[in-house]
């Protein structure tokens, strides 16, 4: 299976999904799977579908909750800030990581 055979599946699955989406959940479901032929199955393609989803429903998630948080510190004053600001900033770090990793292939999650 190629990237745009992938694409046509993706358009089964999810009818009316932007070019932006597709793409995007091409790149996770190939990065997910060691082998894209395995994705021929139908069967294995709605267990990748749903793991991927579940996985950036949770980053997702994870992400606006982080933003939320460091909206918030952005409205303090950094020469004030606590022990649990610094720890906000480095848990931001965390997040960013993790979903650049779920992105590049690295898709093992600490939620």
């Amino acid at each position: 299976m190629n990237c745009q055979q992938l694409a046509e599946r993706i358009g089964e699955i999810q009818p009316g999904a932007a070019p932006g989406d597709v793409a995007r959940l091409c790149l996770l479901l190939s990065n997910a799977v060691e082998d894209l032929s395995d994705l021929e199955d139908g069967e294995y393609l709605n267990k990748a579908w749903r793991e991927i989803g579940l996985r950036l429903q949770a980053a997702s998630d994870q992400h606006a909750a982080m933003t939320e948080e460091l909206e918030d510190l952005a409205r303090s004053d950094p020469r004030k800030f606590t022990p649990d600001q610094i720890w906000i900033l480095i848990r931001a770090i965390k997040v960013q990581s993790q979903v650049l990793q779920f992105y590049v292939g690295n898709t093992v999650l600490e939620v």
